[in-house]
This record gives C-alpha cells, structure tokens and sequence, in this order.
C-alpha cells in the first residue's frame, strides 16, 4: 500500500471513529435515560398512593439499576467492537454469549440493589426461583435489545466506510487514467514542437529555434510547477495556452492571430489539464500552416445554463476534420480525459462552417475547482 492509500486509510478510519463513538453515546445516553423514564413511569408511579411506599429508596434504587445496566452495555459495546471483524457467526455467536452473561450479572445486581435499598435486607435474602426467572427475562431482553442495537450501528458504519473507501479508491483511479491521459499529451506534443524547431535549424533559422526551444523548456517548466495535475480551472489553463501559443509565434509570427472571448465567471471552472492546446494545435496544423497567409482562431468560454461551453473556431478549410475522423491523438486523448473527468456527462461536436473553417464545442458541467 502507497503512501497516499495509507493516508486516506488513516483518515477514514479517523473520521469513522469519531463518528461512530459520538453515535453511541448518544444512543447510551438517550437510551438509558428512556430506561428509566419507562421503569418509573410503569412500576413506580403506579405505588405513589401506597403510604408504606418510600419514593426516594425507589429513586435511589432506579438509579443504581439505571448506571449498572448502562456500564454493562458499555461493557457490551467495547466487547463487540473487539470482534466485530470475525466472521459473522463467530461474531453473533459471541455476542449473544456474552449478552447471556451480561444480562444474567445484571439481573442480580438489579435484585441485589433491590433487596438492599428497598426492603432492606441482606442482598441475596428472600430469593426464589420465580421472582429470579420473571427479572431474568426482562434483563436478557435488555442485553439482548443493546447487542442487536450495537451490531446495527456496527455494520451501518462498517458499510459506510467501506462505500467511501470505494468511492475514493474510483476517484484515484480516475485521477490515475487522467494523469496517465495528461502524460500522454507531452510527448506527442514535444516531437511536433521538435520537428519544428528541427525545421527551423535545416532552414538556418537558428535564433528563431533558440527562442522556440526556450520556450519549450518554459512550457514544461510550468507543468512541473503546477505538478502536471490531472485537473485544473480554466485560468490556469489558459495561462498554459499563452505559454504554448508563444512557441506558435515564434513559428508563425504574424501569421497566426489568437482572439478570446471569454467571460470572466468560467474562469475558476473545472476542467482537464491541457484540454485547449491539443485542440489548438490541430487548428495550428491544418487551418493555419497550410495557408501562406495564415490564418485565425478564436477561443470562447461562457456559461450556458448549469454547463460551460467552449468553443474553438479557425478558418481553414475543415476538411481535415471529415477526412481524419476526430483529428489524431488530440481529440482522441481529449474524449477519454473528459469521460473519465465528468463520467460520460459531456458533449464534443465538430461543425464545418458556412464560409470555411471547423468549430469544436466542448459541453461540460459547471463545476467550480474547490
């Protein structure tokens, strides 16, 4: 087990804990105290007309019987937590064992304090076999009540732990594919950066491949700052686009015209990493190199509803979009990242324009980056 799954398994463990513990004193609490109301109002109530009657030898007794049975279900409880990893039957088996024990010591404590604070007798005076069953019964079925109550708050925290271990262990492993997508990315993009620059210098065009190639290396160094994360907002990846349409220019120079229109509340939406530059570059390669004039791009983002829409539009002249069906890596990786960011819940269309040029709109829910 990695460092990060060791964490995260720390952490669940922490908070169930801290849960689970403040469940069952509430549930220790309130149910004793109902305990008590109950044995109050149905046996002792009921004799306060009685002049031989001595309410508070009944009180004090009500008392002792009250935090002898909550000590014994605590007793219970620290019991159940021990074995509750066991099998099943082992753990029932067990439970309902000790619960026998339990409620057994219970009713003669119960007995016990009776005979002792209320008739004043030595504690095991005066004791037959039917007043001994009839308490019996009901002190079992008090155990026995505490033991079903236990295991029910048990295994409820049990399956929640294990639902969020799950969901957290499907959230790495998304983060994993997208971070194996994002990896991906770099190497396609660098051998075009340096098939380019490998141009330039068989052009003798040396300063312009030494500018170009710095601003390579000030690309990747941004990705290293930012520790190539899976996700990120959409500010952020712009700023990356600047950095790569920088390389562009060096390239194209005032060939290549960039236009934005963005609004400024997608800015902190969430998005993959290095979604716009392989659709940009695609734009590069067949809309704007083939054309000695160059050409442009224009890059939208706004809000539409509870989605952001992004677009990107350029005028060349979108047959490369029919014919390659889905242009290449680019948009193949950008399909797989966005499925496994928003789990299917996106949309990807390519439109071939009235007067020349392709647009790719990307539809994704409006998730702000926490």
């Amino acid at each position: 087990m990695d460092e990060f799954n060791i964490e995260t398994s720390l952490e669940i463990e922490a908070q169930t804990f801290s849960k689970q513990s403040h469940q069952f004193w509430t549930l220790q609490i309130a149910g004793w105290l109902g305990y008590a109301l109950v044995v109050f109002l149905a046996i002792i109530r009921p004799q306060l007309d009685d002049p031989n009657f001595s309410l508070s030898e009944q009180i004090v007794n009500l008392i002792v019987e009250t935090m002898s049975g909550f000590l014994l279900s605590y007793l219970q409880w620290q019991l159940i937590r021990r074995i509750v990893h066991l099998p099943l039957k082992q753990t029932l088996f067990c439970s309902f064992l000790s619960a026998a024990v339990l409620g057994l010591t219970y009713n003669v404590i119960k007995m016990s304090s009776f005979k002792v604070i209320v008739h004043h007798q030595h504690w095991n005076e005066g004791w037959n076999m039917l007043e001994f069953g009839g308490w019996l019964m009901f002190s079992l079925t008090t155990m026995f009540v505490w033991t079903a109550f236990f295991f029910i708050m048990l295994y409820n925290t049990r399956l929640q732990k294990e639902h969020e271990m799950l969901l957290r262990a499907q959230t790495s492993a998304k983060d994993a594919q997208l971070q194996m997508l994002r990896y991906q990315l770099n190497p396609h993009f660098m051998f075009n950066t340096l098939n380019a620059i490998s141009t330039l210098i068989y052009k003798h065009e040396n300063d312009k491949a030494n500018e170009m190639l710095d601003k390579l290396c000030e690309f990747f160094r941004y990705s290293l700052d930012n520790k190539t994360k899976s996700k990120t907002n959409l500010h952020k990846e712009l700023q990356l686009l600047d950095i790569y349409l920088s390389i562009e220019k060096v390239r194209f120079a005032d060939r290549l015209s960039i236009n934005r229109q963005i609004s400024d509340e997608v800015l902190n939406c969430q998005i993959p990493s290095m979604l716009l530059q392989p659709l940009i570059e695609n734009s590069i390669k067949y809309a704007i190199e083939p054309r000695k004039e160059g050409g442009n791009i224009t890059i939208s983002a706004a809000k539409q509803g509870d989605r952001l829409l992004i677009k990107v539009l350029d005028n060349g002249d979108g047959k490369h979009h029919m014919v390659s069906d889905g242009f290449g890596i680019g948009m193949s990786n950008t399909k797989a990242r966005l499925d496994a960011m928003f789990n299917g819940d996106y949309n990807i269309q390519i439109a071939i324009n009235d007067q020349k040029g392709t647009t790719v709109s990307i539809s994704v829910p409006f998730e702000k980056l926490s």
